[in-house]
């Protein structure tokens, strides 16, 4: 009965520590920034291809985002995160694909 409790325990040990190896190699969720020719700005799952091309839709990513949101005084308008983002905002108002 030992060597199956032994085998047990260091099957369990090696998950635990398969499962923390993959853990700490997970890449952290990003999201793109979205921004129309009017600098209306927000946040996007997935880039989309079906705005409407008049729109001028440019994509940022995380990086971009961050050294924005720390500048006073930008040109851009932050418009509200939306949890269904199959749209896009035109004169502050949010339109659905």
């Amino acid at each position: 009965m030992k060597p199956l409790k032994t085998i047990l325990a260091r099957a369990g040990l090696a998950a635990v520590i398969a499962g923390s190896a993959l853990a700490a190699t997970t890449a952290p969720a990003s999201a793109d920034v979205v921004c129309n020719r009017a600098g209306e700005c927000w946040r996007v799952h997935s880039r989309y291809d079906n705005y409407p091309t008049t729109l001028g839709i440019i994509f940022h990513d995380d990086a971009w985002w961050d050294a924005q949101r720390r500048t006073r005084h930008n040109r851009y308008h932050w418009r509200n995160d939306r949890a269904d983002d199959h749209g896009y905002y035109q004169r502050g108002r949010w339109h659905r694909f």
